[in-house]
């Protein structure tokens, strides 16, 4: 028989993407709804071996379902990786009566929940990453926002490139993943789109395509480029000295992460942040909530993490049909 859980404890770990906090008050108001206890874990892992950990009201989490970032602060923390780092986290754990914990995060996260597991505290984890890059779900939070926010701040820079008759390339976040870099070269219709799933780093086809759009009358010339990528700025130069048009490389960068959360991001992580604790209450561990097929459901992390994915080949077919 499963034990019960009378103590639980939330903490957010590596990047921090827009939604965490909506999970953060979903996890604290549903357990206490269920007579349960909640602890707060300032700074991630790196917090809980430090026991800078709190306790939490449904008043620690009014009015932050509309901010960015995370309340609970997040760090990365390379000692969780050992073994004897990972026993101390757990002896901490239980030192505080800490039955269960909610890890909100990527896939590195979910290790450390993993590892968790493993020493007899009942884990689960939440999909916080703007990149979109796990495998078993369809969603994360924080995606929906960075790409309106990469959206947005495109269109600006296309208005102003536009007007110079430039070149622009303009590179987004997402690691080794291109889900924000297709959203955006579809939304903000890019004439190129380079993906680190299917780039083959052949410059010379992105030069005859600006050459030819603007022998059709095309004043300008949208690149976006994923972060997997990179190298934005010497390749603005490479492609100017090769097409002789203006070219101007614009990285985006941590602006992705901040901002107010949209409703999507707001909604989807207040109902992870409860379903988590849910089925921590029901007795599971080690598992992770996921969205799929129109539903929220959870997987085995060893599972999750061994899962594969990649970017839907008619999607990005259908980016380069309209770039005509």
């Amino acid at each position: 028989m499963a034990k019960e859980i009378k103590t639980i404890a939330v903490l957010t770990s590596g990047g921090d993407a827009p939604g965490m906090n909506a999970a953060i008050r979903a996890v604290v108001r549903t357990a206490i709804y269920r007579g349960v206890k909640v602890k707060g874990v300032k700074k991630g892992y790196n917090g809980l071996l430090n026991e800078d950990i709190i306790d939490m009201a449904p008043r620690n989490v009014s009015d932050i379902i509309q901010r960015g970032g995370t309340v609970l602060g997040t760090a990365r923390c390379l000692e969780f990786k050992k073994v004897e780092y990972q026993e101390k986290a757990a002896e901490i754990c239980r030192k505080h009566g800490i039955d269960g914990i909610v890890v909100i995060g990527g896939d590195g996260s979910y290790r450390g929940a993993q590892a968790l597991s493993r020493q007899g505290i009942n884990a689960i984890g939440i999909p916080g990453t703007i990149d979109l890059d796990i495998a078993c779900t369809e969603y994360t939070i924080g995606f929906d926002t960075a790409v309106n926010t990469a959206m947005e701040a495109i269109d600006k820079v296309k208005d102003t490139s536009s007007s110079h008759e430039r070149c622009s390339i303009i590179e987004v976040m997402g690691r080794h993943a291109g889900y924000i870099a297709l959203w955006c070269g579809i939304a903000n219709g890019a004439e190129d789109i380079l993906l680190p799933e299917n780039y083959d780093y052949n410059e010379q086809e992105i030069i005859n395509h600006i050459i030819e759009s603007r022998k059709k009358g095309k004043i300008h010339h949208l690149i976006i480029n994923a972060e997997g990528i990179g190298h934005s700025t010497s390749m603005a130069k490479r492609i100017e000295a090769a097409t002789g048009i203006e070219t101007r490389a614009t990285i985006l960068g941590y602006m992705q992460r901040g901002g107010s959360p949209t409703a999507m991001d707001r909604y989807y992580a207040s109902i992870m942040g409860s379903y988590a604790v849910d089925i921590l209450l029901e007795g599971k561990t080690n598992r992770v909530v996921g969205y799929r097929y129109g539903e929220f459901t959870d997987f085995g992390i060893e599972e999750a993490l061994q899962m594969q994915k990649d970017i839907d080949r008619y999607q990005y077919e259908v980016a380069r049909r309209l770039t005509i």
